[in-house]
């Protein structure tokens, strides 16, 4: 069942629930942190709209710049805000930021520990008809590898405004990971968001797997626990928002509780969260894993229910991996 210590929203199995981009929650955490901290500023390289930076720009136009289709120019000019006194936003697509411009971005604010928030937008799958050119699947990879970096990556538009505020008042080098399309929102405004604490959103008795979700596919993974309960299969669906620090503690603690683990993510397999889930479990607690994500491919153009089917990271991929990683206890 549906945790509700969490404040989740009661509504996520309806048919109409309410759908909301994670993007858009980072337009709406751009402008109350525009209202509650002077030293945030905001750039965007020619996709402001596409991004969400728009309601910051037309509130705060003198802390907004908007330096045109260069991503790399754009990250150097953030570093030099960020080391400055600013808090200083930089929004594109995931592809190009951090993929184009992963080297000014490494040696200029991440080598400097600068104060520079790197949204990625666009990511994963979830940008569908775009195809393969601008679906981000390895940024993950890119951004967790980094020293001093940060990586967020919100369920939903909630979530997604409380990261964005966190990461603008907390100083240092971050990447806030967002989706294009409406995706169903599962917390709520009163939803705690506490960076670095993984969030257990479904709870079952004597649970024979957990499911470590990041991002949007976390609805995929409840509808999965959901389905599996009927089966009379228990399982734990733990949301990871913070990939990078990960909550080593409770991975450690849920692998010892059910003995078995999958781990759900639009992301490539090597190098996300499920390899993140791996690497602390081989160290503490090795543990039986399955990993859900795309498998050494680039996606392709069509619906994003299309492409999840395609590449095995739908529902029903979810319930196979939960029962073929109980089947290897």
């Amino acid at each position: 069942m549906l945790n509700t210590e969490f404040k989740l929203n009661q509504n996520l199995f309806d048919e109409n629930v309410e759908k909301a981009a994670t993007r858009a929650g980072y337009g709406e955490g751009l402008v109350a942190l525009g209202e509650t901290n002077p030293n945030v500023v905001v750039l965007s390289a020619d996709l402001t709209e596409s991004v969400k930076a728009n309601a910051f720009a037309e509130k705060f136009p003198e802390r907004f710049f908007e330096m045109g289709v260069a991503e790399q120019n754009m990250a150097a000019v953030a570093a030099g805000f960020g080391v400055t006194g600013k808090s200083a936003f930089i929004s594109s697509y995931a592809t190009f930021s951090p993929g184009k411009n992963l080297e000014t971005l490494r040696t200029t604010a991440v080598y400097n520990d600068a104060n520079v928030k790197i949204a990625g937008h666009h990511a994963g799958l979830m940008t569908g008809p775009d195809g393969a050119t601008h679906q981000a699947t390895e940024d993950l990879a890119i951004t967790r590898s980094w020293p001093k970096m940060r990586v967020v990556v919100p369920c939903d538009s909630h979530q997604a405004a409380k990261a964005t505020m966190f990461a603008g008042d907390t100083y240092g080098p971050f990447y806030l990971r967002f989706t294009r399309d409406n995706t169903p929102i599962m917390t709520t405004v009163e939803t705690p968001f506490e960076f670095g604490k993984a969030q257990t959103f479904w709870i079952t008795e004597n649970p024979t797997a957990a499911i470590f979700a990041t991002g949007y596919m976390l609805f995929h993974a409840l509808c999965a626990a959901k389905e599996l309960e009927m089966e009379g299969i228990n399982v734990l669906v733990t949301n990871i928002h913070t990939v990078k620090p990960l909550d080593e503690e409770a991975v450690i603690s849920i692998a010892g509780q059910t003995g078995a683990i999958v781990s759900v993510e639009d992301h490539q397999v090597d190098g996300g969260l499920g390899s993140a889930i791996a690497e602390v479990l081989a160290k503490n607690r090795p543990t039986p894993q399955e990993f859900i994500g795309l498998q050494n491919t680039f996606g392709e153009s069509g619906t994003i229910s299309e492409l999840l089917t395609k590449y095995g990271m739908d529902t029903n991929a979810i319930k196979d991996a939960v029962k073929k990683v109980i089947g290897r206890k």
